[in-house]
């Protein structure tokens, strides 16, 4: 049952999709315009006889191995994988490749053409529209600007499921304030 190359150039034909096959490294290459990443290169790779599929975009992110902010870049990268299905990020600290990947087996079960779809379309979106923006913004300043968007969902979350207690959070730092600067001991 697993994936071939040409079922994976059926699925891109469909989408109209131009892309070179790389029998000998059983990969297909692709590229796609999109606004925050340039030259998106796509690579779709069966391992594995095609019972394993990748798909990623190499070297998506550049200028990591010496930059200031190595671990904040980092960091966000693991946070966008925690915050998402699906997307991994793998770093090659050898020469600093950063790639974004969506990977899993297939073993006795055929990769249809809706489930390829997701893949690509998610691997596109997500780099594109959130991850690039946000660690672009990283690598400028060295906060992620995710954090104060999980604060939010946090916020949103607590007056969610306890309502109430974020105005008792608030009075109760008001009074504290009122006793003395918030965060001293006193």
């Amino acid at each position: 049952m697993a994936a071939t190359l040409n079922q994976i150039a059926l699925y891109l034909n469909d989408l109209g999709w131009d892309y070179r096959i790389d029998e000998d490294k059983s990969r297909i290459v692709t590229t796609v315009y999109v606004e925050n990443v340039e030259d998106f290169l796509i690579v779709v790779q069966l391992d594995e006889d095609g019972d394993f599929f990748k798909l990623f975009a190499p070297r998506v992110l550049s200028g990591v191995k010496d930059h200031e902010y190595k671990e904040a870049i980092l960091q966000t990268m693991l946070s966008i994988s925690w915050e998402t299905k699906m997307l991994q990020w793998e770093y090659d600290p050898t020469d600093g490749e950063i790639r974004a990947i969506i990977e899993f087996p297939l073993e006795d079960a055929d990769l249809t053409q809706r489930q390829f779809n997701r893949c690509l379309q998610g691997l596109v979106q997500m780099v594109d529209e959130m991850a690039m923006p946000r660690l672009q913004a990283v690598m400028d300043t060295g906060k992620d600007p995710g954090d104060l968007e999980a604060g939010e969902r946090l916020l949103l979350t607590l007056q969610e499921e306890a309502p109430g207690l974020l105005d008792l959070l608030e009075k109760a730092m008001e009074a504290r304030k009122r006793r003395g600067r918030f965060g001293e001991r006193g």
